[in-house]
């Protein structure tokens, strides 16, 4: 059985540096603070926030990152913490926080193997430097993979960073950091300041409440609370049968991969990228509801939080497709890759 117990956060604010000015309330996504507001229906100069809500903290850091002065630290108390500390489980996720559900049996032989070989001729024919990474959603109710759970949360997106430098991570509701990404793969409810599209005029990512009520309405979302944890391992190490197959590119890798795709039908891709929510959206969640490849250039969020580099894309594909790929892939190394690579078309230097 699987038994965790919840992430538990101490939120510190520095009065002397704190100003007042509101901003961690106002992008707070879960409402853990309030401002003191006077009869003239503004906060006293300089008065610090008040921790209303210091249970639905999600350790996001929203708040930490968008203080103009650094006066905000959200530190992990770890899973257990004293009561005194702020946290538990995500809003809407409690029940996922205290999980114990039985394991899922081993991956057959054969399958290990044979995702083993797609991760070396994915790795060997375009040269990639990262391992491709195996995503899986665990639908509530099915058993869940042998995987370790982090003791802290983490962004999904961060989760893809740590699997494709070969670390293999399980994360139910209670171990996501990131409320949008969180609700949008199914393992939660949306936070109403994250459905309604203020968080985003906050951001300053788009122009109106219309433009962010667009984009939330136009993005794909699973049913909430329809999924109990979300599974990342590099795909040489698939601990369960992965949905989606991520794959961490430079912009002539993802050509090459597009065309692997199309080698035996000549199919033209329709793709679908807006650098809003990347990883949960367009890596993953796309491709595991059209059955479709898919790229995408990055967002915000994973960009912000996360490592990767300026000159990284990422394409997802569907695990379905993945047989026509490789063998797509296996062809063009034989010939289109190496040539192309050694611009044999480029004419010499005079």
């Amino acid at each position: 059985m699987t038994t965790l117990s919840a992430v538990r956060y101490l939120i510190e604010v520095d009065a002397e540096r704190c100003t007042g000015c509101g901003l961690c309330a106002a992008f707070c996504p879960v409402e853990v603070f309030a401002l003191d507001i006077t009869a003239l229906g503004a906060a006293p100069q300089g008065a610090p926030p008040t921790i209303v809500a210091a249970e639905a903290c999600w350790g996001c850091e929203t708040c930490a990152g968008q203080c103009p002065t650094g006066a905000l630290r959200v530190i992990a108390g770890g899973a257990g913490a004293p009561a005194g500390a702020a946290g538990g489980a995500p809003a809407g996720a409690s029940d996922h926080g205290a999980m114990q559900q039985d394991k899922a049996a081993p991956l057959p032989a054969d399958r290990v193997a044979l995702f083993a070989d797609w991760a070396t001729t994915l790795k060997d024919v375009l040269q990639l430097r990262w391992e491709p990474v195996a995503i899986s959603l665990i639908p509530v109710g099915e058993a869940l993979p042998d995987v370790p759970v982090p003791d802290e949360r983490l962004r999904y997106c961060q989760s893809l960073m740590a699997a494709r430098r070969g670390v293999s991570l399980m994360m139910p509701a209670a171990r996501h950091a990131c409320p949008d990404g969180t609700s949008i793969l199914g393992l939660t409810e949306m936070p109403p300041k994250l459905a309604s599209g203020e968080l985003y005029l906050l951001f300053r990512k788009l122009h109106s409440i219309e433009a962010a009520r667009r984009m939330v309405h136009e993005r794909p979302c699973l049913p909430p609370r329809s999924i109990e944890a979300t599974v990342v391992t590099p795909l040489a190490q698939a601990a369960c049968e992965p949905h989606v197959v991520a794959v961490f590119v430079q912009p002539e890798q993802a050509m090459w991969l597009l065309m692997s795709s199309s080698y035996y039908t000549g199919h033209r891709h329709d793709l679908h990228a807006s650098g809003y929510n990347a990883q949960c959206v367009e890596t993953t969640l796309l491709p595991y509801q059209s059955g479709k490849i898919n790229v995408s250039f990055g967002c915000y969020g994973c960009r912000a939080a996360s490592d990767i580099g300026d000159d990284l894309m990422f394409v997802g594909i569907p695990t379905a497709l993945m047989p026509e790929v490789v063998r797509g892939l296996v062809e063009l190394g034989s010939k289109a890759i190496p040539q192309s690579r050694a611009k044999i078309y480029l004419p010499p230097m005079r």
